[in-house]
């Protein structure tokens, strides 16, 4: 999305609530940017624009004056939060003016249905919507073709005035308090059609996104907190936790308000988790796409009678010499097939968006050019679908799919749209049967039954899959502010990370959350969650999945994992899995000796445990107590011969202990693996130096070297600090190892 720098800076100031110096920054602005016509005066939108400047400028000055006089105005800070508004409002209607200035697809938006219609009240539209539903309904009067032309043409009249309407709304500037009434009593009105009141809360999230509003946002709260409409509700939240941005509420404090009264319901809470959760899914689709390509679908092909052609999809011989040859191979090819569909249907129940990779091939149509296509709710009437719908050749299976398949909006219209394309596609006896109604109406994935669709899960997913395959594919894409980059909208999708949503009652939730993120390795953003969880709320389960995800990210946060887990382990003393975090982090911050203590401990409670035994060796052999070690080793190797990290610890601690032969031998079965690790062909290279068997040594430590990825390792700082100490015991000079480091890389 474009943006001015100048505005974007003077923005900033009045978001840290410099008035002031914000003021000054939009006076210079104006001066430096007013056009003029041939008489060299200022034009008269400029004009207009420095009179409201001045006016919040003056009112300022006054309370300056007030305060430096020394009066005591117990309406100063109440005075000062309503100028910074105004500034705001001045400042961001200034910043929309310049997006649509300086963006010819913006310019030519906002022009469009202001050209067209020059009467934009909002009585005047909402008695047209209201008119719509009325005449929907005496249609019902009508019959035959007499109502199939009369049911065109009101459908086409009334999609190009919501087209218009949601291009008006989009391109929209700051809204005033009265406006957003209007739009609350609209969008909660019985006598306006659903559909429209869905297209209108995308115009509104979408205009909001691109440059934040207050009364927008409390329209979107407003009416997900009072409508009655499950469909509205679910797109109204996912609008309003989007553009729920934490620094206008340094302005407008009333957000936290308007939120934590939200977060007193626990039906809000559940939906807000279940909302971040779904929000995650969104942000998974390229990985999932590429898992279906690469493993479901070959599969799916593979275990079926089609084959595809030049021409589309062809029937394979029923009796082809293959299936002769080998029966149990066609078995096996579809017991796999319907395998990796139970994983597709699985997926997709989870909240997968396993059809995004399929559709994203089919967003090209003409339909598509219009935003607020992208946003529409399917219905059959629409002027761009209904010629297919109603005379297609498939019309029982079209019918069929797109009410039972998982799809959501956008990706019906896609089907639709070519459906016919793909009828010519299919084999004949498919064909038959899809033109009669006979073919099973099952996508792959699994069908939704009615009773699923009715849920505010699936709507939700549904909707925030449109706006996702918006953002992704629409081609121009650029012009706005896309809430799923996290670089472009930093904080939009991981909202519990949001100070907004810290209130005292969603603590659960952010357990909830903190867990769905730490089963799939998103460690950063279980710190960034659990951070912002309220204080009150924080305890046991809080510091274990802290400490956890600390283990992998140190730098994020305030505490440290060994600081989680000593939180832990005094609100539960005997919680082992508390101690066994404890012990962990010790050991990666190479506190060996606190480290070999917890482990101790762990083992006094669990003597067989493979994991404390193996560690308690390592901790002993980085405290130069390798003789203890190896008892432990020998007995764990004895246990599990075929363990290949005992094998690697065990090799290690007898290099160690001196003991090279045994050590040989280990290392010798571990690279006469299939795939040797790198660490052993090193650790191998070790063993092999301080056993004076030099030229080996150098041989091995060059195949090392040859499998580094990195280009900036040194084996020379390897051997300088790494090995240092284990060299510098066995009486290895510096001169031996730059010798080494010469042999080596020469």
């Amino acid at each position: 999305m474009i943006q001015n720098k100048t505005l974007s800076d003077i923005h900033e100031l009045v978001l840290s609530r410099q008035l002031g110096k914000s003021l000054n920054s939009l006076e210079n602005y104006l001066l430096a940017n007013s056009p003029s016509d041939s008489r060299g005066q200022v034009g008269s939108l400029r004009q207009a624009d420095m009179e409201q400047l001045m006016g919040i400028h003056d009112d300022y000055r006054l309370m300056t004056e007030y305060w430096q006089r020394g009066y005591d105005d117990p309406k100063r800070e109440e005075v000062y939060d309503r100028l910074l508004r105004r500034a705001y409002v001045f400042t961001a209607n200034l910043q929309i003016h310049w997006q649509l200035s300086n963006s010819a697809f913006l310019k030519a938006t906002h022009l469009r249905p202001r050209k067209i219609r020059k009467d934009w009240s909002m009585s005047a539209v909402r008695a047209s919507m209201e008119t719509f539903v009325s005449d929907v309904t005496l249609l019902q009067l009508e019959s035959g073709d007499r109502r199939r032309e009369q049911e065109e043409q009101l459908y086409s009249r009334h999609w190009e005035l919501m087209r218009d309407l949601f291009d008006y709304i989009f391109t929209s500037h700051q809204w005033r308090d009265s406006l957003a009434d209007v739009f609350i009593d609209l969008l909660l009105s019985p006598t306006i059609d659903s559909n429209d009141q869905q297209l209108l809360v995308s115009a509104i999230t979408l205009s909001a996104l691109q440059n934040f509003c207050f009364q927008k946002f409390r329209v979107l709260t407003e009416v997900y907190r009072q409508s009655s409409d499950e469909q509205v509700r679910q797109r109204a939240l996912a609008g309003w936790v989007l553009i729920a941005d934490e620094r206008p509420a340094r302005l407008y404090t009333e957000m936290y308000e308007l939120i934590g009264r939200l977060c007193d319901s626990e039906q809000v809470r559940q939906e807000l988790s279940e909302l971040q959760m779904q929000l995650f899914y969104c942000l998974q689709a390229d990985a999932d796409t590429n898992t279906i390509q690469k493993e479901i679908l070959p599969d799916i092909i593979s275990g079926s009678k089609l084959r595809l052609t030049t021409r589309g999809l062809a029937e394979m011989d029923e009796d082809s010499l293959e299936d002769i040859l080998h029966p149990e191979a066609s078995e096996l090819a579809m017991e796999r097939m319907e395998q990796s569909m139970q994983r597709m249907a699985d997926m997709q129940r989870q909240g997968a968006d396993i059809y995004f990779g399929g559709f994203s091939q089919m967003k090209r149509f003409p339909f598509f050019n219009d935003v607020s296509n992208w946003f529409v709710p399917f219905y059959s009437q629409h002027p761009a679908v209904s010629q297919t719908w109603n005379n297609s050749r498939g019309k029982k299976f079209l019918q069929a799919i797109t009410h039972l398949g998982a799809f959501c909006d956008s990706d019906k219209y896609s089907f639709v749209l070519a459906f016919n394309q793909v009828l010519d596609r299919l084999p004949q006896n498919i064909l038959k049967m899809v033109e009669q109604g006979e073919a099973t109406a099952m996508p792959i994935g699994g069908e939704a039954p009615a009773e699923e669709q009715r849920q505010p899960a699936f709507m939700r997913r549904i909707y925030l899959q449109n706006l996702y395959r918006f953002f992704r594919l629409y081609s121009m894409r650029s012009e706005f502010c896309n809430p799923f980059d996290a670089d472009a909208a930093p904080g939009r999708l991981l909202f519990f990370a949001n100070p907004l949503f810290s209130c005292s009652e969603m603590g659960p939730q952010f357990l909830a959350v903190a867990s769905f993120l730490l089963k799939r390795r998103q460690y950063e953003q279980v710190v960034s969650v659990l951070t912002n969880m309220p204080k009150e709320q924080r305890g046991l389960q809080f510091y274990m999945m802290l400490g956890t995800a600390l283990q992998h990210t140190p730098q994020l946060a305030q505490f440290s994992a060994q600081e989680c887990f000593r939180q832990a382990l005094q609100l539960q003393p005997d919680n082992e899995r508390a101690l066994s975090g404890l012990a962990r982090a010790l050991f990666g911050s190479q506190a060996y000796e606190e480290a070999y203590e917890s482990y101790s401990t762990l083992l006094s409670r669990q003597p067989e445990h493979k994991t404390y035994q193996l560690n308690t060796a390592v901790c002993l052999l980085h405290l130069g107590r390798a003789g203890e070690a190896l008892k432990l080793l020998y007995k764990l190797s004895y246990i599990y011969p075929d363990d290949l990290t005992v094998s690697r610890v065990h090799a290690w601690a007898l290099t160690v202990g001196g003991k090279y032969e045994q050590a040989d031998k280990i290392y010798c079965q571990l690279l006469a693996l299939p795939e040797p690790q790198p660490a052993d062909m090193l650790n191998y290279g070790y063993c092999l130096w301080l056993s004076h068997n030099m030229v080996t040594a150098i041989g091995m430590f060059r195949q090392f070297l040859s499998s580094q990825t990195d280009d900036t390792f040194s084996i020379q700082e390897e051997f300088m600090c790494g090995g240092r100490q284990l060299l510098a015991d066995a009486g290895i000079t510096d001169t031996e190892i730059r010798l080494m480091t010469d042999a080596v890389v020469q």
